[in-house]
């Protein structure tokens, strides 16, 4: 196993690590919002690239198909805990529903 010989001086370390540091990341903006955006991306400002519209709704849902689950009962478990969330903020909503007639009754007396 390589072992050193000497150890190495915090001057000769300084140089070493002189060139290594992170670089800006090389920005551009749009021609057709202004919007500033990273160079070779789509603007999320507004959906351009090139000049050009890009649908990404579309995009997203051919992705989405493609990578639709082959078992069924992971589906069934997304949907069971997406109805639970649901009912969770049905609860949520009407609460704050009676807090505000609460509210505008205490204001009216």
């Amino acid at each position: 196993m390589a072992v050193p010989k000497k150890r190495t001086g915090h001057s000769a370390q300084g140089s070493r690590r002189s060139n290594w540091k992170a670089t800006k990341p090389e920005t551009t903006k749009c021609p057709n919002c202004g919007e500033t955006v990273l160079a070779h991306t789509v603007c999320t400002a507004c959906g351009t690239y090139k000049g050009k519209p890009v649908r990404l709704k579309d995009r997203v849902e051919e992705v989405a198909e493609v990578k639709k689950p082959a078992k069924k009962t992971t589906a069934k478990k997304s949907t069971k805990k997406a109805e639970a969330v649901a009912e969770e903020t049905k609860v949520v909503e009407e609460k704050a529903e009676e807090v505000k007639e609460e509210a505008s009754e205490e204001k009216a007396e």
